[in-house]
């Protein structure tokens, strides 16, 4: 699929059916996410792919946002090998994983494959649950499938550029 189309047909979908993604088009997702760019190379990402009955219930139980889908990613940094910026509000942990998550998106919609981006649940809780190690912060969860049939697209109702963007 060509950028431009991948970027206007991509939504978030809401309903999946129960077919597994295939290994291949899952490691084209996660090579995807690998090949973003982080700062100074640090590559602090940590991805968590969930496909077991036990992995999705855990998930299931902390939100209502999974849809179904029968693979999710879980998208984290480990805070230990962050870059911090300078003025020390910001670092590049959250930066880079959702430059890693968004990459990861527009590869599976390349793939033929849906996808949702999740954060409504509290990562502490989440990655407790997972058992992830305590250095690391989830940014989001990716639901990953295919859409099932009466899966419906919200309406793509997108501002105008130039209420969104100022030239200075």
């Amino acid at each position: 699929m060509e950028f431009k189309e991948a970027v206007k047909s991509r939504y978030s979908c809401r309903k999946y059916t129960s077919k597994q993604v295939e290994t291949d088009k899952l490691n084209a997702i996660l090579e995807a996410g690998r090949l973003a760019p982080t700062a100074k190379n640090i590559q602090e990402q940590r991805i968590y792919i969930v496909q077991s009955e036990e992995g999705l219930a855990k998930i299931d139980k902390l939100t209502p946002c999974r849809y179904g889908a029968p693979t999710v990613a879980i998208v984290a940094y480990d805070r230990n090998e962050i870059f911090p910026y300078p003025g020390g509000k910001y670092d590049s942990g959250a930066e880079d994983a959702t430059i890693v998550a968004t990459h990861m998106i527009l590869a599976a919609a390349d793939e033929g494959v849906d996808s949702c981006w999740l954060n409504y649940f509290d990562p502490d809780i989440l990655a407790r649950e997972l058992g992830l190690p305590e250095n690391e912060v989830i940014v989001m969860a990716m639901d990953l499938g295919y859409a099932a049939e009466d899966a419906e697209a919200a309406p793509k109702i997108r501002k105008p550029l130039e209420e969104t963007v100022k030239y200075i």
